[in-house]
């Protein structure tokens, strides 16, 4: 028997899957924020004179990229209320986000980092600086240029991998797509169109960071 398609459904499903995606937004744009400056903290920490600190923060970095996000954001949820710490599902969708793209944005700049020219560290020390606004005002405006388009490639993976935060209750896009098909009974339709929004987003989200990212982010520094 021949599947027959049908959107017909597709009127009343566009306010669950606008919330859907919004919602998938609202968590991208938090984590982008959170773990980007925790990713600048984490490189700033790998490249420091310190020991112990670079060998805490590599050690994060390891254990992160060498393990699911799915994994990470079961422990978040549902391993931490062992220890007496229970998280809303979107506070620990949040913080599992973060933490993944921290790992990942951490080892981004600090390749960046690297990529400056010690001539520019020198060169600030001897205006009179002191070493932490080098670093801020110097290193990091043109470690951030350089990275910039890796870390947005980073922040476009962390939101497609947002989806896996449905299986914690969070009703972003791919939540309300579970609900709309279990509902419709038309699977094949269901994710075809969210297939089109995921893309979308990703379109839509690289353009902006294209468009204001560089500025945001380095200050227009050249």
């Amino acid at each position: 028997m021949a599947y027959s398609l049908n959107f017909d459904w597709l009127s009343q499903a566009s306010e669950p899957i606008a919330r859907g995606a919004m919602a998938t937004v609202g968590l991208i744009a938090v984590t982008t924020v959170l773990g980007t400056v925790c990713s600048v903290l984490g490189a700033a920490a790998v490249r420091s004179r310190s020991p112990w600190l670079r060998g805490m923060v590599g050690s994060y970095v390891e254990l992160i990229r060498n393990t699911p996000f799915l994994v990470q954001l079961f422990f978040i949820f549902f391993g931490l209320p062992s220890l007496g710490l229970r998280l809303d599902p979107a506070v620990a969708a949040i913080l599992a986000m973060t933490i993944n793209l921290s790992a990942y944005g951490t080892e981004i700049v600090a390749a960046g980092l690297d990529a400056v020219p010690n001539g520019q560290r020198e060169a600030g020390r001897a205006l009179g600086l002191r070493p932490a606004l080098v670093f801020v005002k110097i290193v990091l405006p043109q470690a951030l240029k350089v990275i910039f388009p890796a870390l947005q490639s980073q922040v476009i993976i962390m939101m497609l991998e947002s989806a896996a935060v449905s299986q914690i209750s969070v009703r972003e896009l791919t939540y309300e797509a579970d609900m709309l098909q279990a509902r419709s009974f038309r699977a094949f339709e269901t994710y075809f169109v969210v297939t089109l929004v995921y893309l979308a987003l990703s379109i839509g989200l690289r353009r902006i960071l294209g468009l204001t990212g560089r500025k945001v982010l380095i200050g227009g520094a050249s």
